[in-house]
């Protein structure tokens, strides 16, 4: 006795649900890229061992090899301010973040004094400070 099939197998391949996935993992990839913030200001950081980064977003300064600051607030780009200038805007991210960190990305030829002056402001507002370096090799 012989048994009949009722329908045929098509041989072919749809493409089509392969190139939705291909889409749908470009896109997850592009929109995850731009969540990185790279420090836009090019410092010649020391180097330590690798530590834990915090939870919350910091606020960042960075003093350049020319002893200019930079401020950036949570994932905004950093912009110039004059060192005296430091101390308000610290004061005014507190009142609103009391929990905020403060990263300090200091080049490596900086006079130490200047990067005492970002300490000494931001110890005054009970920041929590963080020391930027580049990762040690080993």
């Amino acid at each position: 006795m012989s048994l009949k099939r009722k329908t045929k197998v098509n041989p072919s391949f749809s493409m089509a649900s392969m190139t939705d996935v291909i889409f749908l993992l470009l896109i997850f990839f592009m929109v995850t890229s731009t969540l990185i913030v790279p420090n836009a200001i090019q410092v010649n950081l020391p180097s330590s061992e690798q530590q834990a980064p915090p939870q919350t977003p910091p606020v960042r300064i960075t003093v350049s090899h020319d002893e200019r600051f930079f401020i950036a607030f949570g994932n905004e780009k950093g912009n110039e301010v004059l060192r005296e200038e430091l101390q308000p805007l610290l004061q005014d991210y507190a009142a609103k973040n009391p929990e905020a960190y403060l990263a300090i990305y200091a080049d490596r030829d900086v006079v130490y004094d200047r990067v005492v002056d970002v300490i000494n402001a931001a110890a005054a507002l009970q920041y929590k400070i963080i020391l930027a370096t580049q990762a040690q090799n080993e």
